[in-house]
């Protein structure tokens, strides 16, 4: 009997011996080690109603297993090695044998049956960003500022020709414009037919630039970002419909200021009508507004949405494949975002969903069965599941697992889906899964695709133990969640050194119901190096409602420093955190929540790391600034408060900041005004900089970075 337990007791520690210990290499997406430590993944695809898995070397029907056709059949067909990845390939036509490649030079479409080539397309030189049409095999195109149509038989379409092509982009044609802000991501949009192109035209010649400096050359340069301050001159935006057949152009005959902003374009199916969600600059009054598409003039206003604060669409209209008369669209109205429904013909609408939750994206439609399958966080704030809701009976299904964070594609059809989603004890479920709605709460036909296990675990590593629980903000009332990292090894009766993570601005959230609670690798870092990691969504960031979001306008910092603080009370509670250790970290609004904790609260925290941080809003850009506070003009108590050049002198701990050095978001002169303020003041941060980054920092300059933030907190933190 000793001998077996003497044995078992050698296995043990054996086995405690060999478990291996995170490192930067392994848990930054530049890192070496990175990819080989993901969780198993598979590639999927619709060829119509039919699910695909598209492997590094051939295609397969999930359901049957059945090979479609291979890589290097694909390659045989073309004549040439175009094809490298299964998932690199496209299936754009429900039923017909068509696969559809690209390369660097040429678009191709192949036909995996016959065994020939059915159209190719060379990509235009010179050409930037390119929009696809499927069903007209028409391509949009921006080069040096203006914008392109490439058709399918071959020809060159000049759409404009007054764009910068000097490199100013005083005026660009076909581009995101007001910074990417209304869920804006791109600026062309083709008609249903794919023969008339819907694009925006964006004159910033009128906004002052901001100089970037060039270091990449023997003399350093200069760049002008058009950069549009807060209560400064912004630019402006037409919108114009290009006809392929005709080659002309119609401009948009908009309604408001020539500063307003005209977001989430919307085709009628029929092609007659664009939608366009209009907002003043002052973003609190917005309007649905129709134009003929022929002539370009108003054809009715449908709706209007107002409020004290501020109204920020998001998102277009989705026709309903059924019934073209009708829309869904979504809105903030009742404090919630949900879908209503909308009459075209009368601007009536109809509320589809609602609850003290939120709609968090709509997926698409079911089109047999008549449904709208969506995502919402209707089970708990840190969830987004999959619902069902069928449009003309009152009942809602929710779809796959109540668990955890998802994200799904439709069929062409909508009758089934591939749904993707991960849960804190998860690290990667796929499924595919019927999504008509039903009377019970039975759950629907469900094949898991794949269920991967923990790679973490499986490769040996030691792993923290990561929790998530809740406290009441500082209102007394409200439910603010949490994720907690503690140290490898962890004992309860240690005392170790806290690093608060925060982000806490809106459009963001740090804890969800995904693996490990939505932990960052560099938490896990931390925790093997004997750090407790404590993050928390305070009130104004995302999927809470517009009272929890709106409750720090024209005040940015005050509410989420006291919710933050709430945090730090629960920390102080527990025993086994020193309350005389407490760093801070976080990055672009997390680097002005970590300066103005720093600054506003000395006596709690020693040590802070601020990535690209806001300084001071009028700084910041027109359209994210006047929105959360409002102009300089008309708020200029608010953005005197919380401005944190007045705080530098309060800061004592050690505060190091670190910015690229050609930030595009948080210009540099954020970060360099507070250093100024801190000289003036006699107190003393640390600066380091990336120079040719950006707002963030990629590739092994990833690596870098998480090691110069830890040996910061190594160096003043931890002893």
């Amino acid at each position: 009997m000793k001998i077996k337990l003497f044995i078992i007791l050698s296995l043990m520690t054996t086995l405690a011996m060999a478990q291996k210990t995170l490192t930067l290499e392994d848990v930054m997406s530049g890192g070496s080690n990175w990819y080989n430590l993901q969780p198993e993944n598979k590639y999927t695809a619709w060829w119509g109603n039919v699910p695909l898995e598209t492997t590094a070397d051939e295609v397969k029907n999930l359901v049957t297993g059945k090979t479609l056709v291979t890589v290097g059949q694909l390659n045989e067909i073309a004549g040439e090695k175009v094809v490298r990845s299964g998932h690199t390939v496209r299936f754009p036509y429900g039923g017909q044998p068509i696969a559809q490649v690209q390369t660097a030079n040429k678009r191709i479409q192949l036909d995996w049956k016959k065994g020939n080539v059915v159209w190719s397309q060379a990509v235009p030189e010179g050409a930037e960003w390119q929009d696809f049409n499927t069903t007209s095999r028409h391509l949009a195109f921006t080069r040096q500022g203006n914008l392109f149509v490439l058709t399918a038989d071959g020809q060159e379409l000049q759409v404009s020709k007054d764009g910068s092509t000097d490199g100013s982009n005083d005026i660009v044609y076909g581009q995101s414009v007001h910074r990417d802000e209304f869920g804006i991501t791109k600026g062309t949009f083709w008609s249903p037919d794919g023969q008339r192109l819907a694009f925006y035209r964006m004159d910033q010649s009128m906004v002052a630039g901001y100089p970037q400096v060039d270091i990449s050359q023997r003399i350093a340069g200069v760049t002008m970002d058009h950069y549009p301050m807060a209560g400064e001159t912004s630019h402006q935006v037409r919108v114009g419909i290009f006809d392929v057949k005709s080659r002309k152009t119609t401009w948009l005959e908009l309604i408001g200021a020539p500063d307003d902003y005209h977001t989430n374009l919307s085709w009628a199916p029929d092609g007659k009508l664009l939608y366009v969600f209009e907002l003043n600059r002052d973003q609190n009054d917005m309007q649905l507004v129709a134009y003929d598409t022929e002539t370009g003039k108003l054809e009715k206003q449908l709706l209007q949405e107002c409020h004290d604060k501020y109204v920020e669409p998001l998102h277009g209209l989705e026709f309903l494949p059924w019934n073209t008369s009708k829309a869904i669209m979504q809105s903030r109205r009742d404090g919630w975002n949900h879908l209503y429904l909308l009459d075209v013909a009368t601007g009536e609408t109809e509320q589809l969903t609602a609850g003290e939750y939120e709609v968090q994206q709509f997926v698409g439609f079911n089109k047999k069965q008549k449904c709208a399958i969506y995502l919402s966080n209707a089970e708990d704030p840190r969830t987004s599941c999959l619902f069902s809701l069928n449009l003309e009976k009152p009942r809602c299904t929710m779809l796959g697992s109540p668990e955890g964070v998802h994200s799904a594609s439709l069929s062409e059809d909508g009758t089934m889906l591939i749904d993707r989603y991960s849960s804190p004890t998860v690290p990667r479920s796929i499924n595919l899964i019927a999504t008509q709605s039903v009377r019970s709460r039975r759950p629907n036909l469900v094949t898991n695709i794949l269920t991967a296990k923990d790679p973490w675990q499986e490769q040996g590593y030691k792993i923290p133990e990561i929790t998530s629980g809740s406290i009441k903000a500082a209102d007394g009332v409200t439910d603010l969640y949490y994720r907690m990292v503690k140290p490898i090894d962890f004992d309860p009766q240690k005392k170790y050194p806290t690093v608060v993570y925060v982000y806490g601005g809106p459009h963001a959230h740090n804890v969800d119901a995904r693996w490990h609670w939505c932990l960052r690798g560099w938490e896990a870092y931390m925790a093997t190096k004997g750090y407790l990691l404590f993050i928390l969504d305070n009130r104004g960031s995302e999927w809470r409602g517009r009272e929890f979001e709106q409750a720090t306008f024209r005040q940015l910092g005050d509410i989420e420093m006291q919710d933050q603080m709430e945090g730090v009370k629960f920390l102080k509670s527990l025993p086994y955190v020193d309350a005389e250790r407490m760093g801070v970290h976080g990055w672009s609004f997390g680097g002005f929540m970590t300066t103005n904790l720093m600054c506003s609260y000395p006596d709690v925290f020693k040590v802070g790391v601020a990535g690209g941080p806001v300084i001071d809003w009028k700084y910041y850009e027109v359209m994210y600034g006047e929105r959360y506070m409002d102009t300089p003009q008309t708020n200029p108590e608010g953005y005197e408060r919380c401005s944190l050049l007045g705080k530098a002198k309060n800061l004592r701990g050690r505060l190091q900041i670190i910015f690229g050095y050609n930030d595009p978001t948080c210009v540099p002169q954020h970060t360099l005004s507070f250093l100024r303020a801190c000289e003036d003041a006699g107190t003393q941060p640390d600066l380091f900089t990336y120079p040719g980054d950006g707002h963030n920092m990629f590739g092994r300059d990833q690596v870098h970075l998480h090691e110069r933030i830890t040996r910061y907190f190594d160096d003043y933190l931890a002893r």
